[in-house]
């Protein structure tokens, strides 16, 4: 037992390295020349962010193998030398929490603080923001774990009398289960037969660390809900339709000729405006409809960007040019296998969902019973699934968001791209994969809750959410669910009817007057 909770140690321990090394990795290549050698902090943020990210969702196969350390015990004392999940799990949500409410905020604030002012000045600024975001956030918390910060169980009460001891037990049958004096009818002591009159609400006060796991939880769900919801059905299918709309052949060098004449043209209307959009902020005038403008030109960019790629696609130049062309159709068609397997990844989660978590009593433990059966033919095959399915509804978040940010006018596009994303896209991200990582957590115990039973996992996500005033009925009731599915099949909907139709030439920009 000692031997497997030390081996079991040491992968935890490489697997936590491995994570902050693919971190670094990811940071150094995707990271704008401009922030090249500088802004070191929100860079350790985000490494740190992102790890937590990563490493909160492969504790959930470590929490199912430290349960099955234990599992076969022969004496009673072998749980307690495995690793302390549930004091593990507390403490990576509360740092998730900190750093998704404080610290990125504050390492947002500092860096898209004003570079005229001195550092001190910046930090200051951003330590305000951040002073005043932790006071409306405590008061917050604070109140409601003081008014509901309570869990509600029902509960069946059963007693009995007290008896002396008997060799005499013929008066026990079927319909008297219980031992009972003379005069007295005990029927309390049997649940069966005891009625619904003995049910009741046994209520306990939340401990303060898991209340906060559970509101971070709740605005976790919104966002995963939402951008999951899309991104699930998005993600494969945008893939998919990336190939369907490839470039069938190279375009001659008149016409790349007349469609850089056409993107240059496009380019200084951007600048343009933004000189205007400039002067505007400068003047003090920084309304609604400045922000509108401002992120009207965000899309412009963002489309303007991807446009000068496809014409680059297209008319390959330089010595390797057949090369670049022959890369490029392999790229189309990788997208194109990527895409089929995400589309049944996808399929496969909106089933599971359907057949195991919204109809009750669920029809079929599906992928629970698959994770199992890889467990049996090779320990390592049900965690490793576990964990790609776990790390899909992370990226179905991501490319939800930037379908949506570039959709609706209130949310704020923060693209990824190699060699091109600036830190406050970086930091944004970790916040809302921070966010959202807390949320496939629990959506994932909820969904292989067979596949994850006696978790310690399953006791804060389970019963207590399932139990906390105030927010009980949403995960009772499976809200988040519905709303799941719901999207992705709206999204679907959206994407057959219209996504195979390409973007239309662009006009001439104009503000919002």
């Amino acid at each position: 037992m000692g031997d497997f909770n030390f081996i079991l140690l040491i992968i935890a321990i490489v697997v936590c390295v491995l994570v902050v090394m693919f971190n670094t990795y990811l940071l150094v290549n995707y990271q704008h020349p401009d922030d090249a050698n500088q802004a070191y902090f929100p860079k350790i943020v985000v490494i740190l962010g992102l790890s937590i990210a990563g490493i909160s969702i492969l504790m959930l196969p470590a929490d199912i193998a430290n349960q099955h350390a234990c599992q076969h015990a022969i004496y009673n004392g072998a749980c307690k030398l495995t690793l302390p999940m549930k004091q593990l799990w507390l403490a990576v949500y509360i740092v998730n929490a900190i750093l998704v409410f404080f610290v990125i905020p504050f390492a947002m604030f500092y860096y898209e603080g004003d570079q005229d002012k001195s550092v001190g000045r910046r930090v200051c600024s951003a330590l305000l923001w951040v002073f005043l975001t932790a006071i409306v956030v405590a008061l917050v918390v604070g109140i409601l774990y003081g008014l509901v910060g309570k869990v509600d169980f029902t509960v069946q009460l059963l007693s009995s009398t007290t008896v002396g001891f008997t060799n005499s037990f013929s008066s026990l049958s079927k319909d008297h289960p219980c031992l009972s004096t003379s005069g007295s009818t005990a029927h309390l002591c049997a649940a069966y037969s005891a009625g619904s009159n003995t049910t009741t609400t046994w209520t306990l006060r939340v401990s303060f660390p898991e209340y906060v796991v559970a509101l971070t939880t709740i605005v976790g769900s919104v966002l995963f809900t939402i951008f999951g919801g899309v991104g699930i059905a998005c993600l494969p299918l945008s893939l998919i339709y990336s190939f369907l709309r490839r470039p069938k052949a190279i375009i001659t060098r008149s016409q790349y000729i007349k469609e850089a004449t056409e993107l240059g043209k496009r380019a200084r209307e951007i600048k343009e405006v933004t000189l205007a959009l400039q002067r505007e902020e400068r003047s003090g005038s920084k309304g609604r409809k400045w922000r509108k403008n401002v992120k009207k030109i965000q899309q412009e960019l963002l489309i303007l960007e991807e446009d000068m790629q496809a014409l680059e696609e297209v008319y390959p130049q330089g010595e390797q040019a057949d090369a670049a062309w022959a890369v490029t159709v392999l790229g189309y068609l990788a997208k194109l296998f990527l895409g089929l397997i995400g589309f049944c990844v996808s399929v496969l989660w909106v089933v599971h969902i359907i057949v195991y978590m919204l109809i009750q009593p669920p029809v079929s433990p599906f992928l629970n019973q698959i994770f199992i059966k890889l467990d049996d033919a090779w320990g390592l095959l049900g965690t490793v699934a576990f964990a790609f399915f776990s790390f899909y509804l992370l990226l179905a978040v991501i490319a939800g968001e930037m379908q949506l940010g570039m959709k609706l006018a209130f949310i704020t596009i923060h693209p990824m791209k190699w060699g091109g994303t600036l830190m406050n896209s970086f930091l944004f991200n970790a916040g809302l994969i921070l966010l959202s990582s807390i949320s496939v957590i629990q959506f994932c115990a909820t969904a292989f809750a067979l596949y994850a039973q006696a978790t310690a996992v399953q006791e804060i996500f389970g019963h207590t959410l399932e139990s906390l005033r105030g927010i009980k009925y949403l995960f009772r009731y499976n809200v988040f669910q519905i709303a799941f599915v719901l999207l992705a099949i709206v999204t679907l909907i959206y994407y057959l009817g219209f996504g195979w139709r390409k973007r239309k030439p662009r006009g001439k920009m104009q503000l919002i007057s």
